[in-house]
């Protein structure tokens, strides 16, 4: 599921609402960061309450990201059912 809502005049954001299974969650986090139009990664769990938010910049690759993979991982192992929200700018 898609909104799209106008920023500044210049940048659209959009947003996805992604469900995923706790299996699956890390994977698709991975998956998105490597898109790179991604800006913000929320994972919420099944009652809507935010369990992690992802700010994503430019230059943020690599070992920058192990500890927030490593705290997804810890979730998507404590979570069955989770929804991604994404922040694209387009």
């Amino acid at each position: 599921m898609s909104d799209q809502t106008q920023g500044d005049g210049t940048t659209t954001k959009v947003f996805d609402r992604i469900s995923v299974a706790g299996e699956d969650l890390l994977r698709k986090v991975k998956e998105l960061i490597h898109e790179g139009n991604v800006r913000r990664i929320s994972i919420k769990d099944k009652q809507g309450k935010t369990l992690i938010e992802l700010p994503l910049s430019i230059g943020l690759v690599g070992a920058a990201l192990a500890p927030a993979l490593a705290a997804v991982g810890a979730i998507a192992a404590l979570v069955t059912e989770c929804t991604v929200m994404v922040e694209r700018e387009s």
